[in-house]
């Protein structure tokens, strides 16, 4: 990665931004201070709340930070689509006694509203998820001393994303927990997502950019693979979850361990749009049936979620989770950065004494 990127981040650690009350102000600022680069997720919050916690972040810590920005979603689910899913929701509904959402409650995230925000008070990092900035978007967040990276699950998306000027690609392999980051929604390509350390070499070859690999990260010797592959920082989401700063409901962190959750699926249940999580009884009930409507499925099923969250019932939630969600830490955010630096530090002598990660 460029050394002006780097020299914002001593550590190659960068805590990934999840949306839906995670990554809060606190979590950004304990991995900011222990070194690694903190994020806050603008996602599903109104351009003053994105601000507000700007505010909050810069009150604990005096340290560079990123924030990530959901961008605009074209128009292509099929009205009737979301009608009949929502029809076959009435019984969650009553279960849970509550309302249905509005499917139809908005598509753009807010975006430009908080561009606006960025460029009248710049952030050291903007990374942006479903899709890439134009040019002058990118180029308007450099004139104000931002640097700018967005996701990709592709070699193709990479290529976009480094045509569109930005200064490096996190490239998001199929492992990763939470919504895939691709460009297009496209039903027909589910299931066929490449995994980290392929994804890794293919974008590599395809673009000059720096990258920041993506994708079931929980340990140091997974971040020293990584940098070995070529990628110049790991991003780690479902790790810094169950730390304790972290704004996941106790239920979601409790579930990363719990036997009852084995494994995770990519599913379109809760939002329509393909992100892995844990395996529990609305995403096997209502995940086969969910249509390619995003935002739209979103909206629909946010009273759901969170009725079910407030009955306890983790049957009922969103339990975003990448493949490596058994071996997740609680322990304070600092802590697990110097946990895992020191893994990685271990990792790496092992490697330079021809040992094995």
């Amino acid at each position: 990665m460029s050394s002006a990127l780097t020299d914002l981040f001593p550590l190659p650690i960068v805590q990934a931004p999840m949306a839906g009350g995670v990554s809060v102000p606190q979590l950004a600022a304990a991995v900011c201070e222990a070194g690694g680069l903190g994020f806050l997720a603008a996602g599903y919050k109104t351009a003053d709340g994105m601000y507000q916690e700007i505010k909050q972040l810069r009150s604990l810590t005096g340290r560079p930070f990123g924030v990530n920005v959901f961008m605009p979603q074209p128009e292509y689910a099929d009205p009737a689509a979301v009608d009949v899913y929502a029809h076959q929701l009435v019984g969650e509904a009553t279960w849970y006694e509550a309302e249905l959402g509005d499917p139809d409650s908005g598509r753009d995230d807010g975006f430009e509203a908080k561009l606006v925000v960025l460029r009248d008070n710049p952030v050291p990092v903007v990374s942006f998820h479903f899709g890439v900035p134009s040019r002058e978007v990118v180029d308007t967040l450099h004139r104000v001393g931002t640097f700018v990276l967005a996701a990709a699950t592709t070699p193709d998306e990479a290529r976009a994303v480094e045509r569109a000027g930005a200064d490096g690609v996190i490239a998001q392999g199929v492992e990763a927990g939470g919504h895939q980051g691709t460009h297009r929604d496209i039903p027909e390509t589910d299931g066929s997502g490449i995994g980290l350390l392929s994804l890794i070499a293919q974008v590599r070859e395809a673009v000059s950019i720096p990258i920041v690999a993506a994708g079931g990260i929980m340990r140091g010797g997974q971040i020293a693979g990584v940098l070995a592959a070529g990628a110049s920082a790991a991003q780690l989401g479902t790790a810094f979850l169950a730390t304790h700063e972290s704004g996941a409901n106790a239920l979601h962190k409790q579930a990363l361990t719990n036997p009852l959750f084995v494994r995770t699926e990519l599913t379109r249940a809760f939002s329509g749009r393909p992100a892995r999580g844990l395996v529990n009884r609305f995403l096997r009930e209502h995940g086969p049936y969910a249509p390619a409507a995003y935002p739209e499925i979103h909206h629909l099923t946010s009273p759901l979620r969170k009725a079910a969250a407030k009955a306890g019932d983790a049957q009922g939630m969103a339990l975003w989770a990448g493949q490596g969600h058994r071996m997740a830490r609680e322990l304070p955010a600092g802590q697990l950065v110097e946990v895992l630096a020191g893994e990685l530090a271990a990792a790496r002598a092992s490697l330079a004494g021809g040992g094995a990660l």
